[in-house]
């Protein structure tokens, strides 16, 4: 029996849904903000005030932005950067350099907190009730009828649940009325001033969820006078309304509209259906109704409606005030309704009219609106989106009193959305499932110069694939650093003059891209151009690289995807035993100059007994000789003091360039021994002008610098000499900018502001203050923050190594945490202490990366190589809770006194980073995380170590990439000099040191890195076919106007591409044009066994099919060509053959030679002459393949071995191993060949070819109905499964066990496994896994299944061995019920197999899902020694088979 695990690899990146609100903070909040930074310091703020009230400044305080891809939830903060102002107060220039549009230069997305979910997102609103101190909610929808609101917690800086709704089970079963499958799920709306939302469930039923009122909440009592607590809207109680009571039969959509005392909810609904063959006769079935929803009474009675609305309605729009009332937006026509007036426009020949009915206004343009998006940029000019990607804007033209026309414009072109909304009065989001989502902003009547700047910058369509994408790679968050002045709170009045004017002078610019590589339709597997011929091991897996066909018509394009880095290397010399590399900087002279981009002055190496010194001007070069540095013996550390150079070992040197101004010994003050004798340094930590050494008897030396005289003075702070503990980790943390950031979270933080500013008002020091603290780890496991140089306490936690979820100050939580509440459990088992007693902190970096609006991160390594990683936040509690909570025993003066100065208000939330890398690391060895601030434009952490990692810090978010090349890493710097501009140095442990680069073709702001290769024309990409050398195809589309303006012919062409050089551009080599009306349906490389020359040739095959509607019988062509190089080394394709076939070629494989066509509903097996494909066998399949996979295997024995008594076992293939179709084929006889195919409603059949009679026969099938995307082999050693994924976003895994009753004599194909991935599946891809020490060594022949579908993402399903399926399967049930799921969600319930209404037996639970393991990582220590224990097994068990899994898989 075989078992399987799935594990997700790449994220979904698709946006199906987003919305916007004030979710991590109230309109009052960010108004205080803004008028705070709008002021700024200094006198010129009052100067310009009166300039600035004339200046129009649209920019208000701006809400989060939440953005839904499938099962993951996103919250963004939208940072604006204000452009700098004369005389304004900024101190920093304009990081980006976009056109400056209403004040602002250039705005970002910043990651606030994401969730990955268990459960697809099938609607999401946010609450608000549009108060100036109430935060906004999140409500989202789940299948079938589950219902979850969340708010934004600042104690934790995250989302929790504040209500949940679940309309399923049992006593909720008669909703469905006996209907097992709906078409979508549920759709949940907001009413606008936030009274109450609606969700509708279950087609027909009407979810009422009633928001708690103000003062009766259930979070507690809202006193008046305190107007600063935001507190966010909560759901108190929720009801249903039946429609089919309402007389309602089919609702399409609904909304709640504006403008009434209650809330007002208008429905979209058939009467009497219609279909495409009665339009003529039954075309205006629509109606709108509207109800007046009484929540206390749970009465809904009807206020008005209006009927006879065209049958293609699908969208109500609620218009908002002073109009109010509803567009209804259909296919062909607009209409408006509201309680006194409606009117409406047609926009183009087919919409119709009842009769009787006035005359109605045309749009000037054709245009159809089906599956539009729209959003409101002001209360009267609506945004679409349409399917073809045009922006067009309806404006509303109000006369005060009623609505007289609506007038439609076309704008500009953009991504094909699946979402948008406005955030703020200044922006709105594209979302797109299609392409990148972009932020853009937007403005009414720009100046002439600003549109000028705009057509040079970027051509007229916002394309999310324009040259601003380099751009966007990096923009550094300082934003609103001087905006000088906003008219207080009052954006909602500068609403520019209702007139068609307004919306022709809107201006776009596209400000921020997220980037998406879905929806993945097919993706093939190569060789990388940089590729090394003599990697071995897990290093050869960084050769190859997935390139897949992304996004669809003209946001198609080529995504070139790659899990590791492979850096570009300059140049590499042999280095043996490199203890540590270093490059610092040298200033000859003390003056300003651009910090940014200084050049890098000398490269230190430290081998095992001496140290290498080197010039990095324009070439390397050792100067080890003519520099006073310390060269007899290794060296710890090297940084820049006060501009100068320094560097250690058993002692410190203060160099100015390479003379010596200073030398240090380092003694031991013991008060035992009378003499003090040397001592040796085992690690140091740097933050100008301190120094902090760690000796190797554990105490902690400081040196202080002194800015006058640049000399350095010892201290050994006698904190720690009288202090027992040892300490485990130190170092230095430099908090620095223009606001230091843990300043803010003193609870006296209003006062040192302030003054600070003042104080400091001459010369530059008050724009860069920086605050130096020291962060140290006892072995015990406690985590302190001292002030340097007092060493005063300001931050303490008890148990830091156990990897809390949150760290709070220990003083802090003496006052605010409840007394009687103990926080360790004293009386655990004596077992789980010695386990953890193991457990100790080797390392310990803090860094903030730039950005105003960045926080510190706090990093922790610990000796089982597990990375701690945790994110600084402040959090004020609230006064109320200090004056409940009596004050601690010892005393209060002396308590209050302490907190004064403490970071009472600073917390750390954890962060969850994918590092597999389980080693255990020596307490003494080498630093591993090196910080970084621009590498390439990046920045962020790297970790060397048997599986080095790099740690990107994007959006305040960290993205992992692996870097597999070459092995453990030793040491690692930054370098950038003349040749290596913004580079890398890196000393692997076979002992070269490497100059390299980051490939700049390359995104990191993604879940892998990521190129996209966008196509000059508009295309379609719709099939590619294996790599082979390194050429790709793809299918394209250009339309032609000649038939008929309203009637496009689709002409395809297949293109061959070569990629130019490495990180260059692909270029089309060749072109393959298709016929008129026909479709490439299948490319793919094959290997046929020419039986003339008795040789095997590699071709092209291409499958097509004609598409001309369902009169015509279907039709199809197989194509094959042959590469050739001409003398120039130019590749040639030529057709070499070419037939048509009765049925459309769905599938081509190559079988031992032969040439296998999937045709229609029939499949043949072709034997090649050279000129001619030759029917040999045939097999005729129910309706139509969708995929073919082959599997050839050798037998070692030309009969397989009897099978054992026993069970009878599953197909046993012996010692077999799989055998790759491109090598040679000879012993023929001895080779098993297989067929699998997948039927587009008949799920799959499993057929064997024998050459010998030359006929495929079926061996077993299976009976079930299952509508097939993709299927493939998974193989395991001898054991041979069958994976099939469905329309149902299921994956099932079958085998043939003749042998075994239930199969009926071998007919039934028996389920092994089945699995809700809650994806399709478009492709599988059988990759060899890799050996690991964990997984058993005697199954080499494994293979996993990669995967990619159409929400962007990318996963693999990997056989695992019995043994450690059930450790991991026990885990994975402890964790349902052992952690909390975001949103109140069963992963149980998720995976289950989702049969959607068709009779399905239940199969084996045989896969475990490693979306569920992640959160055990996540745990506390005591927590994970907890469960594991309660399985029954370790945790170092459970995490090396964690990074067994992760290793084997560690594809591309």
């Amino acid at each position: 029996m075989s078992y399987a695990a799935y594990k997700m690899m790449h994220w979904p990146t698709g946006v199906d849904h987003c919305a916007a609100g004030f979710v991590t903070h109230s309109p009052s909040d960010a108004a205080a903000f803004f008028t705070a930074a709008t002021v700024g310091p200094g006198p010129e703020g009052d100067i310009d005030s009166a300039a600035a009230a004339s200046r129009p400044r649209r920019l208000g305080p701006s809400p989060n932005l939440v953005v839904a891809a499938a099962n993951v939830l996103e919250v963004y903060a939208v940072r604006a950067e204000t452009a700098a102002e004369d005389g304004g107060g900024g101190t920093q220039p304009s990081s980006s350099s976009g056109a400056v549009l209403d004040g602002i230069s250039g705005a970002r997305l910043e990651l606030v907190c994401y969730y990955r979910l268990h459960g697809n997102i099938e609607s999401m609103t946010v609450l608000s009730d549009g108060a100036e101190n109430r935060r906004a909610t999140i409500a989202l929808a789940f299948k079938d009828a589950k219902i979850t609101c969340l708010e934004f917690d600042d104690a934790i800086h995250g989302l929790r649940t504040s209500s949940m709704h679940c309309f399923e089970g049992p006593e909720w079963q008669h909703l469905k009325r006996g209907r097992e499958s709906f078409a979508w799920g549920p759709v949940i709306k907001a009413d606008p001033l936030g009274r109450c939302g609606a969700a509708l469930a279950y087609g027909l039923q009407m979810i009422i969820l009633k928001a708690a009122q103000v003062g009766h909440s259930l979070v507690g009592e809202d006193e008046p006078t305190c107007a600063l607590s935001s507190t966010a809207v909560c759901i108190e109680s929720s009801y249903l309304i039946d429609l089919r009571a309402l007389d309602m039969n089919h609702v399409k959509d609904f909304a709640f509209v504006h403008g009434y005392i209650e809330p007002v909810l208008v429905i979209l609904h058939e009467q009497e259906p219609t279909w495409a063959g009665r339009i003529l006769s039954k075309h205006h079935t629509c109606m709108i109704s509207a109800f007046s929803i009484s929540m206390t009474l749970k009465q809904h009675p009807v206020i008005w409606s209006a009927a006879n609305l065209p049958h293609d309605a699908y969208q109500l729009l609620a218009v908002p005030p002073p109009i109010s009332g509803v567009l209804v937006i259909c296919a062909n026509s607009i209409h408006y309704h509201s309680q006194s007036t409606s009117c409406s426009l047609d926009l183009n020949n087919f919409s119709s009219h009842p009769d009787g009915s006035p005359e109605i206004s045309k749009s000037n343009f054709q245009v159809e609106l089906d599956a539009a998006k729209a959003t409101w940029l002001s209360n009267d000019i609506v945004m679409f989106s349409t399917k073809a990607g045009e922006m067009l804007l309806l404006t509303v033209v109000y006369d005060g009193r009623v609505v007289q026309r609506l007038d439609l414009m076309k704008s500009k072109a953009s991504v094909l959305s699946s979402a948008v909304t406005s955030i703020g009065n200044s922006f709105f989001f594209l979302g797109s499932r299609l392409g990148d989502s972009l932020l853009v902003q937007f403005s009414y009547c720009a100046s002439k110069s600003v549109l000028q700047d705009l057509t040079n910058e970027r051509s007229a369509d916002i394309e999310g694939d324009l040259p601003f994408s380099k751009r966007l790679k990096r923009i550094p968050s300082d934003v609103l650093q001087d905006v000088t002045s906003v008219e207080e709170l009052s954006f909602q009045n500068i609403i520019a003059p209702n007139s068609l004017e307004s919306a022709q002078k809107i201006s776009y610019i596209v400000r921020d891209a997220l980037i998406n590589v879905g929806p993945l339709k097919d993706f093939s597997y190569g060789l990388r151009a940089n590729a090394d011929p003599n990697a071995m091991g897990n290093a050869k897996q960084s050769n190859y690289e997935l390139v897949c066909c992304s996004g669809h018509g003209k946001n198609g394009s080529l995504s070139v995807l790659q899990q590791s880095i492979r850096p570009d290397l300059i140049t590499e010399v042999e280095l043996p035993s490199c203890r540590g590399i270093w490059t610092v900087y040298y200033k000859s002279y003390r003056g300003q100059m651009a910090e940014d981009n200084e050049y890098h002055a000398y490269l230190i190496i430290s081998l095992e007994n001496r140290t290498m010194v080197l010039e990095t001007g324009d070439d390397l070069g050792e100067v080890t000789e003519t520099v006073d540095y310390f060269v007899q013996a290794s060296t710890i550390a090297a940084g820049n003091l006060f501009g100068r150079r320094r560097v250690y070992g058993k002692g410190a040197r203060v160099l100015d360039g390479s003379f010596m101004t200073q030398e240090l010994n380092f003694t031991t003050h013991a008060s035992e021994s009378s003499s003090s004798e040397a001592l040796g340094v085992a690690c140091a930590s740097i933050a100008d002008p301190y120094v902090l050494l760690k000796m190797v008897d554990g105490s902690v030396q400081l040196l202080i610098g002194d800015y006058c005289t640049c000399t350095l003075s010892v201290n050994a702070p006698s904190i720690f000499i009288s202090s027992s503990e040892r300490i485990a980790a130190c170092t230095l943390y430099r908090d620095r900018g223009p606001e230091p950031w843990l300043r803010k979270t003193r609870s006296d933080a209003w006062l040192s502001t302030g003054i600070a500013e003042a104080i400091d008002g001459n010369g530059t020091s008050s724009h860069d203050q920086s605050d130096i603290y020291c962060i140290i780890c006892y072995e015990s496991g406690k985590l302190e923050i001292f002030e340097v140089p007092s060493f005063r306490c300001v931050f303490s936690v008890e148990n830091f190594i156990s990897g809390e979820a949150l760290l709070v100050d220990k003083f802090s939580q003496l006052i605010y945490e409840d007394s009687t509440k103990e926080r360790y459990d004293c009386t655990k088992a004596s077992l789980k202490k010695e386990a953890g007693d193991s457990i100790r902190i080797v390392e310990l970096a803090m860094h903030r990366w730039s950005g105003q609006f960045s926080r510190p991160f706090l990093f922790g390594l610990l000796n089982d190589g597990t990375l701690l990683c945790y994110h600084a936040f402040s959090y004020e509690a609230s006064e109320s809770n200090v004056k409940r909570v009596p004050l601690s025993p010892q005393g209060s003066a002396d308590h209050h006194n302490a907190s004064d100065s403490r970071l009472r208000n600073l917390r750390f939330h954890r962060v969850s980073i994918d590092i597999t890398s389980r080693e255990d690391i020596p307490t003494l060895g080498r630093p591993r995380i090196t910080t970084f601030n621009n590498v390439g434009g990046y920045e962020g952490l790297f970790l060397s170590g048997t599986r080095p990692a790099w740690v990107m810090v994007c959006r305040q978010r960290l993205r992992v990439h692996p870097q597999l090349c070459d092995g453990p890493i030793e040491a690692f710097t930054v370098l950038h000099n003349v040749n290596c501009s913004h580079g890398f140095i890196y000393v692997t442990s076979q002992g070269f040191l490497k100059i390299c680069q980051l490939p700049s073709a390359y995104n990191y702001d993604s879940y892998w890195p990521v190129q996209k290769v966008v196509r000059p024309l508009n295309q379609v990409l719709s099939s590619m076919a294996d790599q082979e050398s390194v050429h790709h195809m793809d299918n394209d589309v250009t339309s032609t106007d000649a038939l008929h303006k309203t009637y496009t012919v689709d002409e395809f062409e297949v293109r061959i591409l070569e990629l130019e050089k490495p990180g260059g551009h692909w270029e089309t080599k060749s072109t393959i044009p298709m016929q008129l009306f026909e479709n490439a349906l299948t490319v793919r490389i094959v290997t046929l066994h020419n039986t003339t020359t008795k040789e095997n040739e590699t071709l092209l095959a291409i499958g097509t099919a004609y598409v001309l509607g369902e009169d015509v019988a279907a039709r199809g062509r197989v194509l094959l060509f042959s590469f050739t190089k001409s003398e120039n080394s130019q590749n040639l394709v030529t057709e070499v053959y070419s037939k048509e076939s009765k049925g459309a070629v769905s599938a081509v494989a190559s079988l031992q030679g032969h040439l296998l066509i999937a045709s229609g509903p029939k499949i043949t097996l072709n034997k090649w002459t050279g000129a001619e494909l030759t029917a040999v066998a045939f097999y005729d399949a129910p309706l139509h393949v969708v995929s073919l996979n082959i599997a050839s295997f050798f037998l070692e024995t030309s009969e397989p071995a009897a099978p054992s008594p026993g069970p009878p076992d599953p197909l046993n293939l012996s010692a077999m191993v799989l055998f790759e179709q491109q090598q040679q084929q000879n012993s023929q006889q001895a080779v098993k060949n297989f067929v699998l195919f997948g039927d587009i409603h008949k799920s799959i059949y499993f057929l064997s070819w024998k050459e010998q009679g030359s006929q495929l026969s079926l061996l077993a099938k299976d009976f079930g109905s299952l509508d097939c995307f993709a299927t493939e082999f998974l193989i395991d050693g001898s054991t041979l499964s069958l994976v099939a994924s469905d329309s149902d976003k299921n994956v099932q895994i079958f085998y043939y066990a003749p042998k075994m009753v239930e199969s009926w004599k071998g007919q039934k194909l028996l389920s092994r496994a089945e699995f809700h991935v809650g994806a399709h599946i478009t492709k599988f891809l059988r990759l060899q896994m890799l050996p690991t020490q964990g997984l058993s060594s005697e199954k080499t022949n494994r293979f996993a299944l990669l995967f990619g579908n159409l929400d962007g993402g990318i996963g693999c399903i990997a056989p695992i061995d019995e043994l450690t399926f059930r450790r991991l399967q026990s885990l994975q049930r402890k964790l349902v019920d052992a952690v909390p799921h975001v949103c109140g969600l069963n992963p149980r319930s998720f995976r289950q197999f989702h049969s959607n209404g068709k009779g399905h037996r239940p199969g084996p639970d045989n896969i475990i899902d490693f979306e569920l393991l992640a959160h055990y990582e996540m745990l506390s220590l005591d927590e994970q020694l907890d469960v594991a224990q309660q399985i029954g097994t370790t945790r170092s068990q459970i995490l090396s088979n964690f990074s067994d899994i992760s290793l084997g898989t560690s594809f591309l």
